[in-house]
């Protein structure tokens, strides 16, 4: 498991880059073609259809872990009650659907939408294993769990957890089965229903969350599954509310430091930021862009640099350039995490980061977002 994880991270990282590439492309085209129907319908197809390598190749990182996480301290009963009213309506009238949530039950820290993740992909596949009704349950609880609990992967940590448990009276796992499930593309269904990247999506998720998951199940008796995330002591943060602002865009005048190691990512980074109006200065890698930055006479306002390079890593060299420049707004880009921008993949507070493969829109947007906030200088 640990094998294929690491070559689905590096698989995923060159996958981002060429999405990237077809994504930005794929958008100036639709921009520019104008009232052309019949072309437009069709660059709309390569649009969709990147749309949709763009999911299976976030559920590798998922799996392999190499995904950049944004914890919040979550009250794990208010995420399932509030997902409770959306997948009633994913069920059909003959699956009876209970959920029991315990009171005064612990913080977890993890990223609320993976979290989310986790509880569909779960209840889905339980709903998948009753094609002709039955029961499901879904509950949360304060345990403790002690050194001798482990399971066939690595013993898990003993300590105060929060379990989430999703327990169904559907066809079951046989005995060979139940050891491969949460491999990528290992699926008992049909291959017109899915990719086989559900439960090994789960799987990398409450890994990478420093949890852990057991499951439990017999031939015509059902299945439940057990995720156990670690308490903490912290309070949950209260959910903000939305409020509706019109997006920071238009042209800017500032100049910016464009420093991306594949060529053609750095091309259209580059076109679209020129189009904007901003001054691109364009690096290949970090070296370049300290040679470039000390050449340059007049202010530069952003770094927009990978994060992963041959040589000094984008973290690196934004910390080189910020000590020179105190003033420079730093804008990582990466299409996943190898423990450079946090611990475990974990998004440090304050970080401007954008997700490959992003669109040339997501580019403009987040360029100019990171541009005007306040710098805090030492």
């Amino acid at each position: 498991m640990e094998a294929v994880g690491r070559l689905a991270g590096g698989v995923a990282h060159d996958f981002n880059n060429l999405l990237t590439i077809i994504k930005g492309y794929v958008e100036l085209a639709l921009n520019r073609i104008g009232g052309q129907p019949e072309l437009r319908g069709n660059i709309q197809q390569i649009a969709d259809a990147a749309e949709r390598a763009v999911t299976l190749v976030r559920q590798l990182l998922a799996f392999s872990r190499k995904q950049v996480l944004k914890p919040k301290v979550l009250d794990l009963n208010g995420v399932v009650l509030n997902m409770d009213k959306m997948v009633r309506r994913l069920m059909s009238e003959n699956i009876e659907m209970r959920t029991s949530v315990e009171k005064n039950l612990g913080a977890v820290k993890a990223d609320p939408g993976q979290i989310e993740q986790v509880i569909l992909n779960l209840i889905v596949n339980a709903r998948d294993a009753m094609p002709d009704g039955g029961k499901l349950w879904i509950e949360t609880r304060n345990v403790e769990l002690d050194s001798g609990m482990a399971n066939d992967q690595a013993s898990i940590k003993p300590g105060l957890y929060v379990m989430l448990s999703v327990r169904d009276t559907g066809v079951g796992i046989s005995a060979e089965t139940l050891p491969h499930i949460f491999e990528p593309f290992y699926t008992t269904k049909g291959s017109s229903r899915g990719t086989g990247l559900g439960l090994s999506t789960v799987y990398g998720i409450v890994k990478q969350s420093g949890g852990h998951i057991e499951v439990a199940s017999e031939l015509g008796k059902g299945t439940t599954f057990k995720v156990f995330l670690p308490r903490v002591e912290q309070a949950a943060q209260r959910p903000q509310k939305a409020e509706w602002a019109e997006p920071a865009t238009g042209a800017g005048g500032e100049t910016i430091l464009l420093v991306e190691d594949e060529p053609a990512v750095r091309e259209l980074a580059r076109t679209v930021l020129s189009e904007q109006g901003y001054t691109v200065i364009e690096a290949q890698n970090s070296e370049d862009a300290v040679r470039l930055a000390g050449r340059h006479r007049s202010e530069i306002h952003l770094l927009l640099t990978d994060v992963m390079m041959p040589g000094m890593s984008g973290r690196d060299l934004a910390k080189h350039l910020t000590a020179l420049h105190p003033y420079l707004r730093v804008l990582y880009m990466s299409g996943y995490t190898h423990n450079v921008i946090g611990e475990n993949g974990t998004l440090e507070e304050g970080l401007s980061f954008l997700q490959k493969p992003f669109s040339p829109k997501a580019l403009t947007l987040k360029v100019r977002e990171t541009l005007d906030r306040p710098v805090v200088v030492d």
